[in-house]
């Protein structure tokens, strides 16, 4: 039976082939939460109730509705995602189904990849940075429970601090199902060193990566560009944008334009204290009415995080000495929060909705790498090759030094941007990105510091 939304004559126009098509402007028009259709390689489905239990969340379906999403889904999915397909197809085609050359070589390299069996060799890594985390979090506790010596409580908040952001990476790539060998344990994994350890749920990272890595630096679409009201990377976001992933508007009000004009000064002091707001969200997502996977067992993690956290910092022998220890800590996990922005703030920014088509072209412009020698790369956990990651998220970091060689010859080839900076110089570049956004709002009325402020706690009392 034809579907009442698809004119009768796109199917009779291709009826002689046996198959029934539509064209790429009437898929187009599937692309809200009750009436969801994709396309994957040239084939149609509908996934309006599979987006309800899709195990990457509904948002990464919706930002891509009504496309051609292949790119998107091999990037994705391993091979045995295939299979679950065949109930979702509509039986239409598309009629003007078309490959781009850099698209072609991009399947081409991911089939090869998966021929070499690169997704499922994991490397020694984890092992390697599981016991690392361990020795640690064992020295950690051990100088806070049995030194009197505020410089080694001190040493300890920093090595805490190191620990986390070694576990982080170790979340990322359970998040990405990296780390374990099935999908029951990358969630388990995910949860005890998120959750548990860190404080930051595995639930809300899934809900935001997977957006951010659809979307990639799409203003109104990736959230790891809405810091508003203290951080904008472009002067495109003083046009007060609504978010499609928060469903609230950006306002870009006096207080916003009074934190924006000065983010290049304030950048590094809230990269130091970023992870309060990482608490704050991870909290806000577990008490909202969302549909969360898992919620029990991701709020069950966070207790755990809080309860053991608040003992530690306990024993310590005064206030000073405890505010001093969180503060050290956070400071040192500062340091990953710079990386994960280096990686994307300097980088080419867009407003609009991500295409299946140019999935590619989308990672090369809104991607930094980080250069380092190979012996920095536990420092970095292989998020250095961001561009690599982000066009193959499924593949363990212990291959993105290999491929990196790859990918920028296949960038050179269709002349696409391959941009890979010291740490030094990212830093340099995103500074620099920062003021040019801040000094564009000072340039609104050009107003005074003073003025600036006092029209900021006038409008918020």
């Amino acid at each position: 039976m034809v579907s009442p939304s698809i004119p009768v004559v796109e199917v009779l126009n291709s009826i002689g082939d046996g198959k029934k098509y539509i064209t790429s402007e009437e898929l187009k028009k599937h692309n809200n939460p009750s009436d969801l259709w994709i396309s994957i390689l040239g084939k149609v489905y509908n996934v309006t109730e599979w987006a309800k239990e899709h195990p990457g969340g509904d948002i990464p379906l919706l930002n891509l509705a009504g496309q051609d999403v292949t790119d998107a889904f091999i990037a994705f999915h391993p091979g045995t995602a295939w299979k679950h397909l065949d109930k979702l197809f509509t039986g239409y085609h598309l009629k003007d189904y078309q490959v781009s050359e850099v698209s072609r070589e991009y399947r081409k390299l991911a089939s090869e990849f998966a021929k070499a069996g690169m997704f499922e060799k994991k490397g020694h890594g984890v092992i390697y940075s599981l016991c690392f985390v361990s020795l640690l979090l064992s020295a950690c506790v051990y100088g806070v429970l049995y030194s009197g010596s505020f410089w080694v409580h001190m040493l300890s908040g920093a090595i805490l601090g190191l620990a986390w952001m070694q576990i982080a990476y170790l979340g990322h790539d359970a998040g990405h199902y990296q780390m374990m060998a099935t999908r029951g344990w990358n969630k388990f994994a995910g949860i005890f060193i998120g959750n548990c350890i860190t404080g930051i749920s595995i639930a809300w990272w899934k809900w935001t990566h997977n957006a951010h890595h659809i979307a990639c630096n799409s203003l109104d679409y990736d959230p790891d560009l809405q810091h508003l009201p203290m951080l904008a990377v472009s002067s495109k976001l003083f046009n007060s944008l609504t978010s499609v992933f928060y469903g609230r508007q950006l306002t870009f009000d006096p207080l916003a334009r009074f934190f924006v004009s000065y983010q290049h000064y304030s950048y590094y002091p809230i990269m130091c204290v970023a992870r309060v707001n990482l608490y704050l969200q991870t909290i806000l997502l577990l008490i909202s009415k969302r549909r969360i996977p898992d919620r029990g067992l991701n709020i069950l993690g966070t207790l755990v995080f809080w309860t053991w956290f608040p003992l530690l910092v306990s024993r310590l022998p005064n206030w000073p000495e405890r505010v001093a220890f969180v503060l050290v800590s956070f400071c040192v996990t500062g340091i990953q929060h710079v990386q994960f922005t280096l990686n994307h703030f300097a980088a080419n920014v867009y407003v609009g909705p991500p295409k299946g088509n140019d999935w590619f072209e989308k990672q090369t412009s809104g991607t930094i790498d980080i250069t380092c020698s190979s012996w920095m790369d536990w420092f970095f956990g292989g998020l250095q090759f961001q561009l690599e990651h982000h066009l193959f998220p499924r593949l363990p970091r212990c291959h993105l030094r290999s491929i990196s060689p790859i990918v920028r010859e296949l960038c050179k080839k269709h002349n696409l941007p391959y941009l890979s900076l010291s740490f030094y110089d990212a830093n340099v570049m995103t500074l620099k990105t920062l003021r040019t956004a801040a000094l564009e709002a000072r340039d609104l009325t050009n107003p005074t510091p003073q003025n600036l402020l006092w029209e900021a706690f006038n409008t918020h009392g």
